[in-house]
């Protein structure tokens, strides 16, 4: 039931990845999500239903809106994973909520300091993720240290990404850069598996780091940025190749570039931001997240299941690389 066009778009991407194997279950208004069901036709087989009778809306407080509301969408479906019941949970709903009611009812993995949110990016190099997006505004060095770890783990069994590339985020290159927080993150991150020191923000794009670790207000500031800077890029590409004659033949020419340049760096292809270090896999869209978008994460979230993520995550925490 969250996210801006809620319930419609969240079971449109259900039904599209149940119709590609994924067995769903759909947590809210029982009569609002057969309704939006119905506008499907032949719905899948393996769509159930599981109702809740409220739901947490955007203007309230996350961490009391969790814990005083127990029939809410996003707690009723975080209690399925935490039965059992299913492996994964996605919401594009309220981010506050749904980081509160994964922290607190699937709880951390042993050892996990601080979950982090983890979100895939487009670059020059390929995918890349940053971590922490938001989730921990402030950060001790030890949850950068861990962000690294189970940042590595995502990049490679969902992202694809062989040997990840670790970078801290920071003003310079050299070791001595940035902040205390930074400085002591370095210290305990030098020499372990994929570590090569400091980026810029100038970096990110070049994808020189492929796993990027950050405070969450650092993190989800620069995540901003990154959106905005793509959405100007196209819309300035947009207005040179409909103000004339020569930009309209140009277009003309070059839609499929265009077309798949769009694609490329568009955050529907990854669907969701996983929140890493919780006792199944969360992730959480953003409120306009589209059909493909949320198709595309409840894919992903499958695929970690079948990878195992959270057992691999656990194992390195525990190995410390």
């Amino acid at each position: 039931m969250g996210g801006d066009k809620a319930p419609l778009v969240p079971v449109a991407g259900a039904v599209e990845a149940a119709r590609q194997g994924v067995d769903i279950l759909l947590v809210g208004d029982e009569p609002a999500l057969e309704r939006a069901l119905a506008q499907h036709g032949d719905v899948p087989g393996n769509i159930e239903i599981v109702h809740a009778a409220d739901r947490i809306h955007s203007a309230e407080d996350g961490v009391k809106a969790v814990r005083s509301k127990p029939d809410a969408s996003m707690v009723v479906a975080c209690r399925q994973v935490q039965a059992g019941r299913a492996g994964a949970v996605i919401s594009a709903g309220h981010t506050g909520a749904m980081l509160a009611a994964s922290t607190l009812i699937l709880r951390r993995l042993p050892g996990v300091i601080r979950p982090g949110l983890a979100v895939p990016m487009p670059s020059i190099a390929g995918p890349i993720v940053m971590i922490d997006g938001g989730a921990n505004a402030e950060c001790k060095p030890e949850y950068l240290a861990q962000f690294a770890v189970m940042g590595r783990v995502l990049g490679r069994d969902i992202l694809g990404i062989h040997e990840p590339t670790v970078g801290i985020l920071t003003i310079g290159e050299e070791a001595g850069k940035g902040t205390e927080l930074v400085q002591e993150a370095y210290a305990l991150l030098e020499g372990t598996p994929g570590f090569i020191g400091n980026i810029e923000g100038r970096d990110i794009p070049k994808g020189k780091a492929r796993i990027i670790v950050t405070d969450g207000f650092t993190g989800n500031v620069a995540l901003k940025l990154y959106e905005g800077t793509a959405a100007m890029i196209f819309h300035e590409i947009k207005r040179g190749l409909t103000s004339s004659v020569r930009g309209k033949v140009a277009g003309a020419l070059g839609m499929p570039v265009f077309k798949d340049l769009r694609k490329h760096i568009d955050p529907e292809e990854y669907g969701s931001a996983y929140l890493l270090g919780v006792r199944g896999i969360s992730m959480i869209g953003h409120g306009n997240t589209g059909t493909r978008g949320m198709a595309n994460g409840i894919l992903r979230a499958a695929q970690g299941l079948r990878g195992d993520v959270t057992g691999h995550i656990q194992a390195g925490l525990a190995a410390g690389s």
